[in-house]
C-alpha cells in the first residue's frame, strides 16, 4: 500500500481532501500532520517566519520517516518552502496548488486570484507567473482579494464569509477570463462562483490530488522498470 502524508497548517482542508482521496486513491494510506500554529503566524508576520519554514521542513522529514511515498503540501500560503524543501527531502513534495495553477496558465489569459489573506494571493499570483513563464505564455493577474472573509471565518461568521468571496468574485469576474481559487478550503464554493459569474473557477483539491496520482504511478512504472 503507497502512503501520502499531507501537511497542513490549519484544520479546515483536512476532512474536504479526505474525500478526494476516498474518491480518487482509496488504496492509499493518508496520514495528516497539521499543525494550526502555522498559518496564525504567517497571518501575523505577513510572511514565511524562519520559525515557520523550519518547522514544515521538520514535517516533511517526518513524512518521510512515516514512510510516505509522496507528501502533500496542502497550504498555498507556504508553497515555496515546499519548493526548498524538495531539495532537501529524498521523497516527492507535491503542492497542492501546483496542478491548478499550471491549468490556469495553460488555459487563460486574464486570470483573477481570489483570496481571504495577502499572504495567500501573492505566492499564488507569483506561482501562475512561474507556470505561465515555464510554458512560453504572457497572462494578466486581477488581484481578487476578500478584504475581511478570513476574519469572518475565525470569528464565526461562515455566511459573512461566503458573501464577501463571492462579492469580491462578482467584482473581479469582468477582468477575467476564469477565476481561481488560491486556497483549497474556498472550493465548496467553486460551483456557486461559477454560477454567479458565468466564468470557469479553478480550485486546487481535487486537480491536486490527480497529480499525487499521477507522481504515484510514475513512480510505480519506474520501480518496476527497475525490478
Amino acid at each position: 500500500m503507497k502512503t501520502v502524508v499531507a501537511v497542513y497548517t490549519g484544520q479546515g482542508l483536512a476532512d474536504p481532501l479526505k474525500k478526494v482521496f476516498q474518491e480518487l486513491l482509496p488504496d492509499v494510506r493518508l496520514v495528516n500532520i497539521i499543525d494550526d500554529s502555522l498559518i496564525g503566524d504567517v497571518v501575523k508576520a505577513g510572511r514565511i517566519p524562519p520559525g515557520v519554514a523550519r518547522r514544515l521542513v521538520q514535517y516533511y522529514r517526518n513524512g518521510e520517516e512515516l514512510g510516505a511515498d509522496v507528501i502533500l503540501n496542502t497550504c498555498s500560503s507556504v508553497g515555496e518552502v515546499a519548493d526548498d524543501a524538495g531539495k532537501l527531502i529524498g521523497i516527492p513534495i507535491v503542492k497542492i496548488d501546483q496542478a491548478m495553477a499550471a491549468r490556469a496558465a495553460a488555459s487563460y489569459e486574464r486570470i483573477a486570484v481570489l483570496a481571504t489573506l495577502p499572504s495567500t494571493l501573492e505566492p499564488t499570483m507569483r506561482l501562475i507567473e512561474k507556470e505561465a513563464a515555464a510554458a512560453g505564455r504572457a497572462v494578466t493577474l486581477v488581484n481578487g482579494l476578500a478584504a475581511g472573509a478570513f476574519e469572518a471565518l475565525n470569528g464565526g461568521r461562515p455566511e459573512e464569509h461566503d458573501r464577501l468571496i463571492l462579492e469580491t468574485a462578482e467584482r473581479v469576474a469582468g477582468e477575467a477570463d476564469a477565476i481561481v481559487l488560491a486556497q483549497g478550503s474556498m472550493a465548496r464554493m467553486e460551483s456557486k462562483l461559477a454560477a454567479a459569474t458565468g466564468k470557469p473557477v479553478l480550485s486546487s483539491p481535487r486537480l491536486g490530488v490527480e497529480q499525487v496520482r499521477e507522481v504515484l504511478e510514475r513512480l510505480s512504472r519506474e520501480g518496476e522498470a527497475a525490478r
